[in-house]
């Protein structure tokens, strides 16, 4: 069977119960050119019967996995699959064609990418530097990452980095074995740090968390909720097409929201309580 196991679900529930929710923040103030526009051939459309999901695919977090769910996505392999596996407080599942767990489409299995090696090209934001470590965003992404200063010590020019399991973000199922990733996916209802460098991180939700967390609950789910229609916003005609942007993790109006937040939570902060503002345009918008 593909796909991720929960450990102790109950007890993140309620470790979670007090935590503020991430739901789309109050807009702020930015100048237009604060806002970063997400490339439509990096933007997964997914239509359900809860709702439209805007989902930024990160090629440098997980290049072969991208490539796959675009692939797929092409195809229309996903229109018309269920949410076969959905629990509340972690994660809502998708992405099996039988509907069971056990299936998969007919490309190969891909291999893991838990992790990936970040240079100095890589366009990423610090928020945080706990100690030997720093912690910020790739887009709308919440990553970890060796320090900079490492980069200079390694042949490569780069450090290891991992996407962060923060509401909406988007990880690969898979069984077993760590290079068994086919088809099935899931976006994460709740934080779930437990599943970090064990799941490859594919993209994030960016627009539509209220409707991961709609998703109908159930293993298995009676009557399930499913996607009607995935496709990758490139692909799509002008007029359908959906515009999505997002406050740029490199502005001030960004740099003032995470500011503000870590005031908020103090010794608690984590990227998970920052919440990527944007908005959508377009495409019945």
């Amino acid at each position: 069977m593909r796909h991720v196991r929960p450990l102790a679900v109950l007890a993140t529930a309620l470790a979670l119960a007090g935590c503020a929710t991430l739901e789309r923040p109050a807009a702020p103030e930015p100048s237009a050119a604060e806002w970063r526009m997400v490339d439509p051939e990096n933007l997964l459309v997914i239509d359900t019967t809860k709702g439209r999901m805007l989902v930024e695919m990160t090629p440098v977090a997980a290049p072969l996995h991208v490539a796959q769910i675009k692939a797929l996505a092409r195809r229309g392999f996903y229109d018309g699959v269920v949410f076969h596996r959905v629990i509340d407080w972690f994660m809502s599942q998708t992405g099996d064609p039988t509907g069971t767990g056990e299936g998969g489409s007919d490309l190969p299995d891909v291999k893991a990418e838990f992790t990936f090696r970040r240079g100095a090209d890589v366009d990423f934001v610090p928020v945080a530097k706990p100690y030997g470590a720093q912690v910020g965003f790739i887009g709308a992404l919440p990553v970890q990452t060796q320090p900079d200063e490492l980069m200079a010590k390694n042949s490569s020019g780069t450090v290891a980095a991992w996407g962060l399991y923060c509401p909406g973000v988007a990880g690969m199922a898979r069984g077993e074995p760590e290079n068994s990733a086919n088809s099935q996916f899931f976006f994460m209802r709740h934080p779930y740090p437990s599943l970090e460098k064990r799941y490859t991180v594919w993209g994030r939700v960016v627009d539509g968390l209220e409707v991961v967390r709609a998703i109908k609950t159930g293993e298995p789910v009676v009557e399930p909720d499913r996607m009607t229609r995935v496709r990758v916003a490139a692909d799509l005609p002008e007029a359908e097409r959906p515009v999505l942007r997002t406050l740029n993790p490199r502005s001030r109006a960004f740099e003032a929201m995470v500011a503000r937040v870590r005031k908020e939570k103090g010794a608690d902060f984590s990227a998970c309580d920052i919440a990527v503002p944007y908005n959508v345009s377009g495409g019945g918008a």
